[in-house]
């Protein structure tokens, strides 16, 4: 597995992904003998951006799968390793296997590791399934807190962030992020500024700050080595700030694939004959999906990724030009230097010839749903709620897509935009749709509107109109931006620039949170700008000097965007003396709006009564 495309930002996010790969292989190599890992969904896919078959084969890995109930065939390794996240439902699952093997009597070492950290309720799990004594000292924590994506990206993949904390007001997974981020540290060196905004932003950080503390009492000062800042300032940003961008479609290349198919750890999965070339013979054991990854490491991805679709098609006859061109140099008198000059970038340009194919391919796949009549009746319904238009009844779009029983994230997705739009709804607009909602798609969906009415995406009208206000001061709406050749990072989604993206542009500038006086008090408080003092006392220094462009970790907990990530990326590349600076980001876990949707759903089931 190739790791160079993680090495080419500001910071090398390569050493995340060494972290990870160091503390696996540690202990799976305090294992004898023969492995086979059991990794459950949540740990299992993400393992790939950390190591590969290959890899795990030099550990004396001999298969890993995906844990799941019921029985499962083994390799007949002599010891079997579960990797698993601290999901109560998982440590069943294992129980259930262990038992099974036991009765086997096929005389399997069982070894259990607990990502990042074993918590007192799996343990008591373990014990009440009874399998706790049968791994007896074969438990460990796997510290994985962040997960490499490319080389300005890091995941954390819990999706349960916002929930778990604006609803259920736990804060596990924020405390999780603290770890990851002392672990940044430890990397590449303390972080002097650290900014917020929101309650999760303001936890994180404190909890930041009293971990440093405890770390530096158990550090023998002697031992302790000072890595130097190579990141000048962290922004915390609560997910709950900017509920609106998430619901909006992205149209960046990337972010429309994730939209339309969905991209899960670096990777699409597409129908595969659309992929299958003239030459290839066709067999009943052709694959039904094509898996391509999605990286910088693909210099073509690179170039299109971030840009609007509409500017995807002229990049890519480009670049189809400029290939045909490449391949026409070998016509004509040569000499044999040049001949082998020749032969010698063949292989460049063969691979560059595939990934063009690949990805007309998918911009082929991509413009046949965003031609549709649908797609482009709800984009123009988002761009009316956006600019103001129609929020405050009943949208007839909405409610033709409840009575021909569209998708209900489609709907809710909708109904939210409408609500944060219009800074809620009136009561009879909000009473009529979820009375159409259930009785459409069924009662069991109530607790899914609760928990959008607890987290803030459903409310009823307030007098204060914060959307309406946000909207004029930030510039959120930007009606002449150029999709093709953008000056403002509205393009991500034509016509709205990302609240959360214009709240980074203020919060980069040296008075910080104070730049944004005016609205501060329409966000979720509090919002706070900190000098982190080091050990010492004093001040942390910051490394950036001259004219070089100082490194901000922005990290979204709650989850983040592929658009609002091309947004940071656009900031990145612009001349701006005032902010010169380059993005690196963090995120508990990669979204969009019908993921986020889903991931508040509660369906009400017979557990519940």
């Amino acid at each position: 597995m190739s790791s160079a495309h993680l090495s080419g930002g500001k910071i090398n996010i390569a050493r995340v992904q060494e972290y990870a790969r160091k503390h696996l292989f540690a202990l799976l190599d305090k294992i004898d003998g023969t492995k086979e890992i059991f990794a459950d969904a949540v740990v299992g896919p993400v393992l790939g951006l950390v190591s590969n078959k290959a890899m795990f084969r030099e550990h004396n890995v001999k298969n890993v799968v995906q844990l799941q109930g019921g029985n499962v065939m083994t390799s007949g390794a002599k010891n079997v390793v579960f990797i698993i996240s601290t999901k109560l439902c998982y440590i069943d699952w294992v129980a259930e296997y262990v038992h099974n093997e036991v009765k086997r009597g096929n005389g399997q070492e069982f070894h259990i590791f607990f990502v990042p950290k074993i918590t007192f309720l799996c343990k008591k799990r373990l014990e009440d399934r009874g399998v706790l004594g049968t791994f007896g000292n074969n438990i460990e924590e796997l510290p994985l807190y962040l997960f490499p994506i490319d080389n300005d990206l890091m995941s954390m993949e819990i999706s349960s962030t916002f929930k778990e904390f604006h609803l259920g007001n736990d804060p596990t997974t924020l405390h999780q992020t603290a770890e990851g981020l002392l672990m940044l540290q430890s990397l590449f060196g303390a972080i002097p500024r650290i900014t917020g905004i929101g309650p999760a932003a303001q936890r994180v950080a404190d909890f930041v700050k009293r971990l440093a503390v405890e770390q530096s009492c158990c550090q023998n000062p002697a031992s302790s080595s000072i890595v130097p800042s190579q990141i000048d300032q962290l922004i915390l940003l609560d997910r709950s700030v900017d509920l609106l961008t998430p619901l909006a479609t992205q149209l960046t290349y990337e972010g429309l694939i994730d939209e339309i198919f969905g991209i899960h750890n670096t990777t699409v999965k597409l129908p595969a004959e659309h992929f299958s070339s003239s030459n290839e013979t066709s067999t009943n054991f052709s694959p039904e999906v094509k898996a391509i990854i999605l990286n910088s490491g693909e210099e073509l991805f690179a170039e299109i990724r971030d840009k609007n679709f509409s500017a995807v098609g002229p990049a890519l006859s480009k670049k189809a030009k400029l290939i045909s061109s490449q391949f026409q140099e070998r016509h004509g008198d040569k000499t044999v230097q040049e001949m082998k000059q020749f032969v010698s970038r063949l292989p460049y340009m063969m691979a560059n010839k595939q990934s063009l194919a690949y990805h007309t391919t998918i911009a082929e796949l991509v413009m046949k749903e965003t031609d549709s009549s649908h797609f482009l009746k709800a984009l123009e319904t988002e761009q009316e709620l956006m600019n103001g238009i129609d929020t405050d009844k009943v949208h007839p779009y909405i409610e033709d897509c409840i009575d021909r029983k569209q998708p209900l994230t489609k709907v809710l997705r909708l109904v939210c935009m409408q609500a944060l739009t219009n800074s809620g709804l009136r009561p009879k607009v909000l009473e009529y749709y979820k009375r159409e909602i259930l009785q459409t798609y069924g009662f069991q969906h109530v607790l899914t509107l609760s928990n959008l009415e607890q987290s803030g995406l459903l409310r009823v009208q307030q007098n204060q109109r914060q959307y309406t206000v946000l909207r004029k001061a930030l510039r959120l709406t930007v009606e002449d931006n150029s999709e093709v050749s953008p000056t403002d990072i509205s393009y991500v989604h034509s016509v709205y620039a990302p609240l959360s993206i214009r709240l980074v542009q203020h919060l980069v500038r040296p008075n910080g949170p104070r730049a944004l006086q005016d609205v501060i008090g329409l966000l979720p408080s509090p919002a706070f700008d900190e000098i982190q003092p080091s050990l010492s006392g004093s001040p942390i220094s910051s490394q950036a000097s001259g004219d070089s462009p100082r490194v901000v970790l922005v990290f979204f907990l709650g989850g983040c965007t592929f658009a609002e990530i091309s947004a940071l990326r656009f900031l990145s590349q612009q001349e701006d003396t005032d902010t010169n600076v380059e993005f690196v980001i963090g995120t508990t876990k990669l979204i969009n709006g019908k993921t986020f949707i889903e991931s508040l759903s509660e369906p009400l089931t017979s557990e519940h009564i």
